[in-house]
C-alpha cells in the first residue's frame, strides 16, 4: 500500500480546507496518523513520533512535523510507505531518496543521490540563494501520472524518472534522470521560493526551470552535447506545436508551456536571477517583474544594447500567440517578418498583424557578425547583400539562438545546398538542424516546393550527427514505416534517394553493432534514434540490414540468454521474425511466454509477432489474440492494432475484425469496438506521406 499527494494545481483544497490560490503563502503545521508499519514523509522534518489508540484498541503512529516556511498550498506535500532509503549530507542539508525495498537493496537509486547534492550546489552557487529547507526527499513511486512534482522539500518522481540500473551502461537513461532531477531542483528556487502570482504566469515556474535543468545536468554529465539535445527535445517540438491557430500566447496559459527559454537566453547574462530571487522570495511575481530586473541589469551595463525595453521586447513575444518566420531577400538585404501559419489551412487568415522584436544572430560566409534587431515587420539591412559570388552566402539564427523559422530566397539556399555537399562542417550541426527543419515546416505549409526543401538533403551521405538523420527521417518517413508501403508510388522514390545517402552512417554504426556495441555507451544520439536509422534501413530493403537482424536473431535462438543489442533490438525482433519461418515465429512467442520477460520484453515481442510475412503465421496471431487463455482481454485491440500497420496485415485486420465482430463488441462495448473497427477501416484504405499526390 502507499498513498502520495499530488496538489498541483488545484487539489489541497481536497484534503484540507484552504484559500487554494498560488499568492495566498501561509506556513503549515502538518501531523499524519498511520498504521505504525509505514513511515510518513512531508515537506519539513518530522520532529516528533508517537502512538495513539482509536476506539478499537487499535495502535497507530502519529509524526508531527515541523512547521513550514511560508509557501503556496499546492506545494504542500505528503507521502506514506514502506519504503527504504540511502541518505547523503550536502551543505547541511540532508538528501534522501526513497523506493521500493528491492530497487534500493538493487543499487537502482545510487545514481539519484550521486547527482542531487552536486546539482543543489551547482544552483545555489549560480543563483547566489541559498536552499532554505534542511533536507530535501526525492520518492520514487510505482505509479505516477504527473511524471515529477517538485514539492517543496519532497519531490515525488515516477520510477523510471529516478531509478538507474548499474548493469546499465548506457548514458541515455542517465541523461534523462539528470535532466529531470535538474528540473526538479530548478523549481525550489523558481516555483517554490519565488512563485507566479497567478496560473497565467505558469510558464515563470516552467520556462525557468525548464532553462536550468540543462544548465544542472550538463554540470553533472559533462559528456553530454546537451546543446543538441536542448534543441532537438525542447525547442524543435515546440515550434512544431506552437503554429496552430488556436495555440494561446505563453503568458495566458493554464498548461505546461516549456521552450520559452530560446528568448531570455539571449541576454547571456542570469544575473538578473539573483536580484529578482532576492526580491520575491517567500512571495509572487508576474512577467512584469522579472522584466523589470532584467532592465536593472541592462541599464547598468554598456555591451548590450537593445532597441526597446525589455518589457516591450519580451511582451512581444509572450503576449502574442505563435511564432514569427523571417523572409530574406538577398538581392536588396530586406527581411521581412509575419506569423508563421498554415498556408495550406483554408481556414488560416492571410496574416495577422503581429509583429515581434526579433534578435537577429547571423553569420555571412562562415565568419559570425554582430547581432542585429528586427523591430518592424520590414527592414533593409544593407549588410546583408550578398555579392556575385556563389562562395557568398547568410545563415540567420545561428544555433537556433532566436524562437522563429527562416524563409531564405532560392538564391541563398542554391548556396547553402553547394556549401553542405562540399564542406557540411562550416555550418555548425545545430544550424544545420534547424536548417533542415525549417525547409521541411515551410513545404508542409506551403511556403515552398518539396524540390527546394529536398535541395538541402543532397549532401546527407556526408552528415554524421544522427540527431540530424533523425530529423531527416520524421520528416521524409512516416512514423509508421509499413503503412506506407501501401502508397506504392512513393516507396520507390524513398528508396532510391535515401539510401544511397544512409550507407555511409548505417554501416559506421553497423560496424560497432558487430564489434563492440559497449564503444557507444556515451553516445546520446545513438541511443535514442539509432533504432530509427536501422528500422528505416531495413524497411527500404537494406540487404545488409536484413541480414544483420538475421544473423542477431539467430544468435538469440541458439543462446536464449543472449542479449541483442537494446539499441537496436526492436528493429531485429520485427525483420528476425520477418525474414524467417514459422521456426522463427514460435520462438519468440515461447520468449514472450518466459516468466522472467519484462514489460519491454514482452512489447517488442507483442509488436514482433505481427512482421510475420506468411499470411497464415499472421492470422495465427490475431487468433491468438481472441483466445483470454493466452493473453488478457485488453491486449486483443494492441494484437489487432499491430498486425493492421503490417504490409499484408491491414486487410487481413479488417476482415478479421469484420469477422469476428459480435464477440468484440460483446467484449469491449460497442464503442470501443466501433473506434478499432473505424481504424482499421481507415488504414486499410489509407496512407500517409509528404509526397502523396
Amino acid at each position: 500500500m502507499l498513498i502520495a499527494s499530488q496538489l498541483e494545481p488545484t487539489y489541497a483544497r481536497t484534503v484540507y480546507p484552504c484559500f487554494d490560490e498560488p499568492a495566498m503563502k501561509a506556513t503549515f503545521n502538518i501531523r499524519i496518523v498511520h498504521d505504525p508499519s509505514y513511515v510518513a514523509l512531508s515537506n519539513m522534518p518530522a520532529i516528533d513520533v508517537s502512538e495513539m489508540k482509536d476506539e478499537n484498541g487499535s495502535l497507530w503512529t502519529v509524526t508531527t512535523f515541523n512547521t513550514s516556511l511560508k509557501m503556496s498550498t499546492y506545494l504542500t506535500a505528503f507521502v506514506i510507505c514502506d519504503f527504504d532509503y540511502v541518505t547523503r549530507t550536502e551543505r547541511g542539508n540532508e538528501i534522501r531518496i526513497w523506493a521500493r525495498k528491492e530497487a534500493v537493496k538493487n543499487g537502482y537509486v545510487d545514481y539519484a543521490l550521486n547527482i542531487t547534492g552536486p546539482i543543489f550546489s551547482f544552483l545555489e552557487d549560480l543563483l547566489n540563494v541559498s536552499y532554505p529547507l534542511p533536507k530535501t526527499d526525492l520518492v520514487a513511486l510505482p505509479d505516477f501520472g504527473a511524471g515529477a512534482m517538485e514539492n517543496w522539500g519532497l519531490m515525488t518522481f515516477q520510477e523510471s524518472s529516478l531509478m538507474y540500473q548499474p548493469s546499465d551502461k548506457f548514458t541515455s537513461r542517465k541523461a534523462m534522470i539528470a535532466i529531470i532531477v535538474s528540473h526538479e531542483l530548478g523549481h525550489q528556487w523558481f516555483g517554490n521560493l519565488v512563485t507566479m502570482n497567478w496560473w497565467n504566469d505558469l510558464w515563470l515556474n516552467e520556462g525557468l526551470a525548464s532553462y536550468f535543468e540543462y544548465l544542472g545536468a550538463i554540470f553533472v554529465e559533462p559528456k553530454l552535447s546537451l546543446d543538441k539535445i536542448f534543441y532537438d527535445h525542447v525547442v524543435q517540438p515546440v515550434l512544431r506545436e506552437d503554429n496552430e491557430r488556436g495555440v494561446r500566447s505563453l503568458s495566458e496559459t493554464e498548461e505546461k508551456i516549456k521552450g520559452s527559454f530560446s528568448l531570455i537566453s539571449l541576454f547571456d547574462s542570469i544575473t538578473y536571477s539573483k536580484s529578482y530571487l532576492k526580491e520575491f522570495s517567500f512571495s509572487n511575481a508576474n512577467q512584469d517583474d522579472l522584466w523589470t530586473h532584467i532592465q536593472m541589469v541592462v541599464d547598468a551595463q554598456n555591451e548590450v544594447q537593445l532597441p526597446a525595453s525589455v518589457k516591450q521586447i519580451m511582451d512581444s513575444w509572450t503576449c502574442q500567440n505563435g511564432f514569427p518566420v523571417l523572409t530574406l531577400n538577398l538581392t536588396t538585404g530586406t527581411i521581412s517578418q509575419e506569423q508563421f501559419l498554415n498556408k495550406k489551412n483554408e481556414n488560416s487568415p492571410d496574416s495577422y498583424n503581429n509583429t515581434w522584436i526579433i534578435p537577429i544572430s547571423w553569420m555571412r560566409s562562415g565568419s559570425s557578425q554582430p547581432l542585429m534587431w528586427l523591430d518592424k515587420s520590414s527592414k533593409v539591412f544593407p549588410e546583408m547583400q550578398v555579392s556575385e559570388s556563389e562562395y557568398d552566402w547568410v545563415l540567420l539564427n545561428v544555433n537556433l539562438n532566436g524562437y522563429y523559422r527562416v524563409n531564405y530566397d532560392q538564391l541563398n539556399l542554391k548556396r547553402l545546398a553547394r556549401l553542405l555537399e562540399n564542406d557540411p562542417k562550416a555550418i555548425p550541426a545545430v544550424s544545420r538542424f534547424q536548417l533542415i527543419d525549417d525547409v521541411f515546416a515551410l513545404t508542409q505549409f506551403g511556403y515552398i516546393q518539396i524540390e527546394t526543401a529536398l535541395e538541402l538533403t543532397k549532401y546527407l551521405a556526408r552528415e554524421d550527427e544522427l540527431f540530424i538523420w533523425n530529423m531527416v527521417l520524421l520528416n521524409l518517413v512516416p512514423e509508421n514505416l509499413e503503412s506506407t508501403l501501401k502508397n506504392y508510388e512513393v516507396y520507390p522514390l524513398l528508396k532510391k534517394y535515401l539510401l544511397k545517402r544512409m550507407l555511409p552512417i548505417y554501416h559506421y554504426y553497423a560496424g560497432f553493432i558487430r564489434q563492440n556495441v559497449d564503444a557507444l555507451e556515451d553516445d546520446y544520439f545513438a541511443q535514442v534514434y539509432l533504432e530509427k536509422l536501422f528500422a528505416t534501413a531495413c524497411w527500404l530493403g537494406l540487404q545488409d540490414c536484413l541480414n544483420l537482424s538475421s544473423e542477431l536473431y539467430a544468435k538469440w535462438m541458439d543462446n536464449p540468454e543472449y542479449k541483442i543489442p537494446f539499441l537496436i533490438r526492436r528493429t531485429v525482433c520485427c525483420y528476425g521474425v520477418a525474414m524467417g519461418s514459422d521456426k522463427e515465429w514460435n520462438f519468440a512467442w515461447e520468449m514472450y511466454n518466459r516468466t522472467d520477460s519484462t514489460k519491454e520484453d514482452k512489447d517488442i515481442l507483442l509488436s514482433a509477432m505481427s512482421c510475420a510475412k506468411e499470411s497464415w503465421l499472421l492470422y495465427r496471431y490475431l487468433q491468438y489474440g481472441l483466445s483470454d487463455t493466452l493473453f488478457s482481454s485488453n491486449y486483443t485491440s494492441i494484437i489487432i492494432l499491430y498486425a493492421v500497420t503490417k504490409d499484408i496485415g491491414y486487410r487481413m485486420a479488417w476482415e478479421f475484425v469484420t469477422e469476428n465482430w459480435p464477440l468484440l463488441s460483446e467484449r469491449y462495448g460497442k464503442q470501443p469496438a466501433l473506434d478499432c473497427l473505424y481504424f482499421c477501416g481507415f488504414l486499410a484504405y489509407s496512407s500517409t506521406s509528404m509526397f502523396k499526390p
